[in-house]
């Protein structure tokens, strides 16, 4: 292999005629694109490669074969497992593909793959639809796609990948598909949860969904000693919903005041009188803060963006809970967490977050077998997760083996089993979006696992795409 500018210049020159961008560190734009949603995902990449098309992706692709160059993709950056940067590699970047269509006639909605979730919201409401979506709206519609998604509609419509009508997909071998129920089924299946093992995808169609106005949504802020009640009111709820709603609870000590409370999110997928009257004996505790109001629903995942800024050092973990949650339980681990969380400098705006977002949908979908995709945690639990955010690199390891046990205990005292061991599909109990790269692929697909190995040595031999969670062992990559 030559130098490295010369290598890219070979790069640029197959690529002339697109509007494709290969940036190295001395092109303007550089230091740009390699920011990340985590600070600690800001890595020094070779070259970014922002493709305009699919053919473009194929290009790259052949290229990074040919001269045995390790490479990401990124699509919105909020990974913080760190899968979308690489230190002396190639990024494939698809910021440039950010166009959605909608057919009103069929409902359907296609996003190309560096679109964020404002893109489709905004655009599937001018033809009064919406489908599952995040629920912070500069999150990446790939990212969270590939691995699951699950947003306020889920209660609903389950899964974004219960949504997922098709993707264009570009193959290892820079064939370009279209994976759907009829066209590669095997890969479809593969792709609906563990996607980003298998190509890059450059176009996502949605089933979209009738989506009338008003919703009422928004937060409401509690002082700690209102935490018991509320936790009351979260067991009251795991019966008392119809799928229209949704409630998200977490323990944080954000700015201004930088002291702790229990923040809640509510949401009601109907009227504002109708959401008042559902969430009466939550509204009844006296809120600090009620911000809950009638608004459309383009507007919804736009509600928690100011507490998911780019600054800082950030990392998920996963978990899961049950209904009913004792109190006392609850009141001890925010305890747990905030003694961390004080005792280390600048973590105040740190979360742990139950999230309450009906599940019967995304179990109903899980019975359909096939149609179910490889995505495993769909079992009778919801989703417990820590977003740690702190500026010291020292903290890395600290925080996330702190999280590990935090979360472990949270799972497991609320009957979730989390271990090393393959489980069944019917839930793991972990959710792959919120995992780090570290993990065994049977944590996060259980028994599905197997058949996306072989699937793997079907479609990616050579496994170039080795980013995800690891399917084959690393070593297995062969370059030409």
């Amino acid at each position: 292999m030559g130098s490295v500018s010369d290598v890219y210049g070979t790069l640029r020159e197959q690529l002339k005629g697109s509007s494709a961008e290969v940036l190295t560190p001395d092109s303007e734009g550089y230091i740009q694109s390699i920011q990340r949603w985590s600070e600690h995902n800001v890595k020094q990449a070779h070259a970014v490669v922002k493709v305009a098309s699919a053919s473009d992706v194929s290009t790259t692709l052949r290229f990074v074969k040919e001269n045995g160059i390790p490479f990401v993709v990124k699509g919105g950056g909020h990974s913080t497992s760190g899968s979308s940067s690489i230190d002396d590699g190639l990024v494939v970047d698809l910021s440039k593909l950010r166009k959605v269509t909608v057919d009103p006639e069929s409902k359907t909605i296609k996003a190309g793959g560096g679109t964020i979730w404002e893109d489709v919201d905004v655009e599937a409401a001018r033809y009064g639809l919406a489908t599952v979506g995040g629920t912070v709206n500069h999150t990446g519609v790939g990212g969270l796609t590939l691995g699951g998604g699950y947003g306020y509609l889920t209660g609903k419509y389950g899964l974004t990948i219960d949504n997922l009508v098709s993707v264009d997909i570009v193959l290892a071998s820079g064939e370009e598909v279209v994976a759907s129920a009829t066209s590669h089924p095997d890969l479809f299946w593969a792709v609906k949860g563990a996607g980003q093992n298998f190509g890059v995808v450059t176009a996502f169609t949605f089933q979209g969904h009738p989506q009338p106005n008003p919703i009422f949504a928004g937060p409401l802020i509690f002082l700690p000693d209102k935490l018991p009640q509320i936790v009351e009111f979260a067991n009251k709820f795991h019966t008392k919903n119809d799928g229209n709603q949704a409630l998200l609870m977490g323990f944080s000590a954000p700015p201004p005041a930088n002291a702790p409370v229990v923040l809640t999110q509510i949401f009601h997928n109907g009227t504002e009188e109708e959401g008042k009257e559902f969430f009466k004996d939550l509204i009844d505790l006296g809120p600090i803060v009620n911000a809950a109001a009638s608004i459309p629903y383009e507007k919804l995942n736009s509600l928690l963006n100011h507490a998911s800024g780019f600054d800082g050092r950030k990392q998920f973990g996963s978990g899961a809970f049950k209904l009913p949650l004792n109190p006392d339980f609850v009141v001890q681990l925010h305890a747990d967490f905030m003694a961390f969380v004080n005792t280390h400098e600048r973590m105040n705006e740190s979360l742990l977050l139950f999230e309450t977002i009906p599940y019967g949908k995304v179990r109903e979908f899980g019975e359909k077998g096939e149609a179910a995709g490889s995505f495993a945690n769909r079992g009778d639990y919801y989703n417990v997760a820590t977003c740690f955010k702190w500026f010291d690199p020292k903290l890395d390891d600290e925080i996330r083996e702190f999280s590990k046990g935090l979360l472990r205990n949270a799972s497991q005292s609320a009957g979730v089993e989390q271990d090393e061991k393959v489980r069944s599909v019917e839930g793991v109990g972990m959710y792959g979006n919120y995992t780090n790269l570290d993990v065994d692929a049977g944590q996060i697909f259980g028994s599905n696992a197997k058949k996306l190995q072989e699937l793997k040595h079907k479609y990616d031999p050579d496994n170039l795409f080795s980013r995800g969670v690891r399917l084959v062992p690393r070593s297995l990559v062969v370059v030409n």
